[in-house]
């Protein structure tokens, strides 16, 4: 009988495949645990649909984070940060604080997980890696002055 899979399913498939499997597994397993559904036409294309669906929404979303990716491309940050005698920092800026900062600088919600950087210590212009999508990166620059 040929199903079609609403979840993984260990050693038979993935989600939305089409399979073959036996008649009683299929009614007495998969269609209780609703694992599974039968593969008739209407299920068939309710499954192409919501794939043309799903591949839409994630065209959307690549499209989104490369414009927002070109905005940001353009845009400067400036952090502010402690300096004692001879020009040594106190601390260093973290990716939370970058976040912060371009929240209230920019307008930007940004995930401090998603940066890339190691912990600024000095001052100047520093590039930060912004992962928006796993296509896109976007590069955030970062001037550090003194407080």
């Amino acid at each position: 009988m040929k199903v079609i899979l609403l979840e993984d399913v260990k050693s038979v498939g993935k989600k939305d495949e089409v399979v073959e499997v036996n008649n009683g597994y299929a009614r007495n397993v998969l269609f209780r645990k609703n694992q599974a559904v039968e593969a008739t036409k209407k299920s068939l294309n309710d499954l192409k649909l919501r794939k043309a669906h799903d591949e839409k929404l994630a065209a959307e979303a690549l499209a989104d984070a490369k414009a927002l990716a070109k905005e940001i491309e353009g845009k400067q940050l400036v952090v502010k940060m402690r300096v004692g005698n001879g020009g040594r920092t106190f601390g260093s800026i973290s990716t939370k604080e970058i976040a912060v900062e371009a929240k209230k600088q920019l307008g930007y919600d940004l995930d401090k997980k998603k940066m890339h950087c190691e912990p600024i210590k000095s001052l100047g212009y520093h590039d930060v890696a912004i992962k928006l999508h796993p296509q896109v990166t976007a590069t955030l620059r970062v001037k550090v002055e003194e407080k």
